[in-house]
This record gives structure tokens, sequence and C-alpha cells, in this order.
């Protein structure tokens, strides 16, 4: 017979303080999509490469399916869905979309939060900054440009 061993973590979700239990070996990645329903963090490679997965731990992006979940007991952890307030898109958001950053979306969670990162860090960066910012992050659609654009423009704001 095998055995699970469970914990139960406390944490901030989203700005929600959240309690669950979990087994011990569950991935971030997968405590967010399979017990909070989060299913912006997307699962691309798996092994840390692509960024899809992209969440923010105590406002640093990470790959989550990388992280342990039992590594965010008493963080706070932000997804994309996290981003939006109040029912009214983040600036960032609003600026991918007006600048023609989305394109399949499959990246664009992952590419949001790196950004929202960076920004968070330092709120006027510049191209290379913004570069390295999302050099974790992998698109298949559009070319980069115009996610840069996007974070520039929301830079100055």
């Amino acid at each position: 017979m095998e055995y699970i061993m469970f914990i139960k973590l406390n944490f901030n979700l989203n700005g929600k303080d959240v309690a669950v239990e979990t087994p011990a070996n569950k991935r971030l990645l997968d405590l967010l999509r399979e017990d909070f329903g989060l299913t912006g963090t997307k699962e691309g490679c798996g092994i840390g490469e692509c960024g899809a997965c992209t969440a923010l731990i105590n406002d640093r992006a990470v790959n989550s399916c990388l992280v342990l979940a039992a590594q965010v007991d008493g963080a706070s952890v932000l997804t994309v869905e996290g981003l939006e307030s109040g029912g009214k898109l983040h600036a960032l958001q609003e600026n991918f979309l007006t600048k023609g950053a989305v394109q399949c979306g499959f990246c664009t969670p992952g590419m949001l939060l790196s950004a929202y990162a960076l920004l968070v860090e330092n709120p006027t960066p510049n191209e290379d900054e913004i570069k390295e910012a999302i050099a974790g992050n992998l698109c298949r659609c559009t070319g980069y440009k115009q996610i840069i654009e996007a974070i520039k423009a929301t830079s100055k704001i």
C-alpha cells in the first residue's frame, strides 16, 4: 500500500487568505489549477524552460512547475487571475490587448506575471531590462516586439 503524506498550507492567494490540505509532493502549478481552479497558470514544458506556468511568490516570478506547494506556506502568491481588480483589467493587461501582444494566449499569463514582477521592482525599466525580465518566457506567436511595447507602455503610466 502506498502512503501519501498530506500537509496543511496557509497562504495568501490573489489577495485572499486561504488554507488547503494537499499531498506533500504536489507542485504549486497543480495546486493552483486543481485545488483552486486557477487555470490561467499553464503547464507548457513541465521543466521550467518555457515560463507558461509563471506565478509570483512574494512578488518574485517563479516557474510553478518547479515549486512544491509546501514552499508557499505563509507566503503571498499571485496568479494572472489576481492582476485584475474590481472587474477591471490591470493596465499591463490592457496594454497587452491594445498593443497586440496577445496571439494564441498560451504564454500570456506567464508573460504578464514576469512583466508585473519587473514593474513592481522597477517601475521604469529600459528595453534591455524588459528583455531580461521576460527571457524565461517563450512565445511562439508575437515575436516579442508587441510584448516589449506593451510593457514599455505600462511603465510610462
